[in-house]
C-alpha cells in the first residue's frame, strides 16, 4: 500500500495531466470543444474546467470518454 503525500498538490497535478490528455485526444480527432459539448450534453464551462485540470465529476469524465470513443482508463491512467 502506498501512503499519501502530506499535501494534495499531487491531485492538482494529476487533474492537469488528465485534462491535457482529454484536450490532446479531442484535438487529435479534430473535434472542437463545441462538438464535444453538444455530443456529450455538457456545458461550455464544464469542458473548459476539465481540460484545464479543475475539479469535475466521474459522470462528466464518462461522458467525454464516450464521446471521444476512448476507454476512460486510457484518459486517466
Amino acid at each position: 500500500m502506498q501512503e499519501l503525500p502530506d499535501d494534495d498538490a499531487w491531485i492538482t497535478d494529476r487533474r492537469r495531466v488528465i485534462g491535457a490528455r482529454i484536450r490532446a485526444e479531442r484535438e487529435r480527432q479534430n473535434l472542437t470543444q463545441e462538438q464535444v459539448i453538444l455530443a456529450g450534453r455538457i456545458d461550455r464551462v464544464t469542458i473548459w474546467r476539465v481540460e484545464t485540470g479543475q475539479e469535475t465529476t466521474l459522470s462528466t469524465l464518462l461522458k467525454i470518454a464516450r464521446v471521444l470513443d476512448v476507454p476512460l482508463p486510457d484518459l486517466v491512467q
